[in-house]
């Protein structure tokens, strides 16, 4: 095993591989792939480093290290599994990978460092949620799970990807609380209002998207892509989410890197940006009252 952690670090690094699906380095994406080839706990690496391998194993764990070189395909996407916190998702190349910030509230424990924008001691008074633009379902199922009382609308425009949700839906047994909707944004949600909506939508502006590694480009570009200065999806759902906001309710939208374009657009609101694992200005909340007619 530690010959093939050697060789497959090396390998990712000459080859300029991209991460950001799950790892973010040559190492723990090589480890990730080898441990579940070798059917290992993703997180169990010291314990296996010197396990020996038969030639069989051997060579299906190479081959799986150099498919991910000769495709560019993240490790989830080969592996059909995505991790945030403790949990797993199935995903394929119809949605895009979970990576969320999100989600770090939502997963129990909180990561060090962060508070989410929620007060935790609402939690039983959390009756309605939404998830704009759930992929994969997984922060509709984060959020049912965080809010045990909660009945949780799960929102998407493509219907592959509500396919992939349905199966992540249904692995943790929560179709009696997690809707799936096909809708663009709230267009089939009306009469519908929420206590907590949380998006995390396409941001990626136009110049990045011309540039995104081959990794990225494995992803559905409408997954990504959100017009000139990435926030065309955010303008949309600043407008509407009044309509669908109960009077104390809050939004919660995740922006990647577009704090700065952001705040040029919209310099009258002053929403939360609450503290994330990689500081704060990825992720804002504001609520009902402070979005107006």
């Amino acid at each position: 095993m530690r010959t093939l952690l050697d060789e497959g670090v090396r390998s990712f690094e000459a080859a300029g591989l991209s991460y950001g699906h799950g790892t973010t380095n040559a190492l723990d994406e090589a480890a990730w792939l080898l441990l579940h080839s070798l059917g290992w706990p993703p997180h169990d690496l010291n314990a296996h480093l010197d396990e020996p391998l038969d030639a069989a194993r051997f060579d299906a764990a190479r081959a799986l290290l150099q498919r991910r070189i000769r495709t560019r395909k993240p490790a989830a996407y080969l592996l059909n599994e995505a991790w945030l916190g403790p949990h797993r998702f199935h995903v394929d190349e119809r949605v895009i990978v979970p990576r969320s910030f999100i989600a770090e509230w939502l997963v129990t424990p909180a990561q060090p460092g962060t508070k989410s924008p929620w007060d935790p001691a609402c939690a039983g008074e959390t009756k309605r949620i939404l998830d704009l633009c759930t992929g994969s379902g997984c922060l509709a199922i984060l959020a049912a799970l965080a809010f045990p009382e909660a009945k949780v609308d799960a929102v998407d425009l493509s219907a592959d990807a509500l396919a992939v949700a349905r199966r992540n839906v249904d692995d943790y047994g929560l179709g009696e609380r997690v809707e799936l909707l096909r809708s663009d944004l709230f267009t089939a949600l009306e009469g519908r209002t929420y206590d907590l909506i949380v998006s995390n939508p396409p941001y990626v502006k136009a110049s990045s998207m011309r540039t995104l590694p081959r990794e990225y480009r494995r992803e559905p570009e409408m997954a990504l892509a959100s017009g000139r200065d990435g926030l065309d999806h955010t303008r949309v759902i600043l407008a509407q989410a009044p309509r669908f906001l109960d009077p104390r309710g809050l939004l919660v939208v995740e922006i990647g890197h577009n704090r700065k374009a952001f705040e040029k657009a919209f310099p009258r609101l002053r929403p939360q940006w609450p503290k994330t694992s990689a500081g704060a200005g990825f992720v804002f909340a504001v609520r009902r009252e402070m979005l107006g007619e």
